[in-house]
This record gives C-alpha cells, structure tokens and sequence, in this order.
C-alpha cells in the first residue's frame, strides 16, 4: 500500500472507532443532550412542554414543590409525566445557602447555611412522596437548588444517594461518561443566549461526542434567568434536525444509562 494510502486509511479507520465508541456511549447516537427545566414555572407548561411534545423530545422538569404552579396544575403535571418527561426533585421551598455572595433575597426560613443535613434530607424526602404521588415513579433525579451542596457547612450529597439516581449540578461542560459525577452532573445555565449560542452548544457536543445538559428557567417570562420563547422553539428544531447524531433524553435516563457502563 503507497504511504498516502496507508496514511488516509488509517485516518479514515480511526475516525470510524472514535464514532463507533461514542455512539456505544450514548445510546447508540454520537452525542447526548437533556434539557433540564428548573423551578416548576407556568411558563414551561405552557411554552416548553408544547414545542417538546411536538417534536418527541422528552426532557426533565425540576419541581419545587411548594411553589403554586405545581400545586395549582396538578393533573397537568400528571400528564407531562405520562407522557414520558422526568418529574425531578427541586426541594419543596428552594432552600439556598444566604452567606454566599449576592444571596440577600433568600428567606431567613429558607437559608441552607443554618440546615442541619438532616433538616435537608427530610425536605427532600417529603418532596419525593408529593412527585410520586403525582407520577408513581420510585426513581428520579435531583437539582440542587442555586446549585449550593452543603447544609450548615456540611456537604449533603452524600446524604441523598439513597434518594435519587443521580443529581445535576451548574458547573459548565460537555462531558465524556469517565468525566460524569453522577451527583454532580454539569450543566449550562441558559440566559438570554441567543439561537446561535445554543446552535453552537449542541454542535460542540456532537463534534466532543459527549453529553450536554441543557439549564432552564424561564422560556418566555416569569424568571429572571430567561431564554426567548421563540429561540428556545428554535433550539428545539434544531435539535431535531440532528436527532440521528443524538441521544435527547430526561436526566433520570441518562443517569440510569450512565450507572450500567464499565467503569
């Protein structure tokens, strides 16, 4: 074989392994996305869940479930979780730890910096029995509010394995499966990014071959941490015209996915 040859051969045959690794990674697809909703708004009835169902995608839904429009929308939340999206823990009030930088408008009731571990984790046990109450699932994943990890100074993810399959963080990656921490899974808070920002976000996971984790709150309103209602439809088309490179599924998926490979 002339050395051009061999050399283009072997080009061509390793970048077929690497494609074939990561499809095994992900579900059989090069890269994988969840989109993650925090904060059990109306607007994600009302905005998110209908382009989603539209287009198949299945995503997670982080409730907070002392907020009113978990309460008030009930049987709307049975159905998005009978239509296959993650009903995912987001506490019941949104505790945050108040002696971090910029924390003034959290409730003295509410400041995780003067929680005792255990204080948290019965939050977070109550909070499970309202979700499966309303989907009947005994597996989910958890968000941790502000993405704060610790009770009184005290880390609680240890505390909370038992509870759940994994839990997402807000640190900023596309992660291979070696890098994923299950209960400290990175994700990008999304804010005012415009079409192209999330374009080259899904593109940077297919090129990686990794796994992107998409954080909302507001899509269209009712947060301070928004993203246009009309650029999230578009992430959401875009995504589908990429569905044969990736894997878009809710984090409880993943999570489960991610605990059966080889270590």
């Amino acid at each position: 074989m002339r050395p051009l040859c061999r050399w283009l051969f072997t080009i061509l045959t390793c970048s077929i392994a690497l494609a074939s690794a990561a499809a095994d990674n992900w579900n059989g697809k090069r890269a994988a996305v969840s989109l993650t909703y925090d904060d059990s708004l109306n607007v994600h009835l009302d905005n998110a869940i209908p382009v989603l169902d539209e287009y198949g995608f299945k995503a997670t839904f982080y409730l907070t479930v002392g907020y009113p429009p978990f309460g008030e929308r009930l049987n709307e939340w049975r159905a998005v979780a009978a239509n296959g999206h993650e009903l995912g823990n987001h506490s019941l009030y949104h505790p945050c730890d108040a002696s971090q930088p910029g924390r003034e408008w959290v409730n003295p009731e509410r400041d995780l910096s003067q929680w005792s571990v255990a204080r948290l984790v019965d939050n977070l046990k109550v909070a499970n029995i309202a979700l499966q109450a309303v989907d009947g699932k005994k597996e989910r994943t958890y968000a941790y509010p502000c993405g704060d990890m610790s009770a009184g100074g005290e880390s609680y993810v240890a505390a909370i394995k038992p509870l759940f399959v994994g839990a997402r963080g807000v640190k900023s990656s596309i992660m291979q499966p070696d890098q994923v921490t299950l209960f400290d899974i990175d994700s990008y808070v999304i804010n005012g990014s415009s079409v192209e920002q999330l374009k080259t976000l899904v593109d940077d996971a297919i090129a990686k071959g990794g796994l992107l984790v998409f954080l909302f709150h507001g899509v269209g309103g009712e947060h301070p941490l928004n993203v246009d209602n009309a650029n999230h439809t578009a992430l959401i088309k875009y995504l589908d015209k990429k569905r044969e490179q990736l894997w878009v599924a809710p984090m409880v998926e993943i999570a489960q996915h991610l605990k059966k490979q080889p270590q």
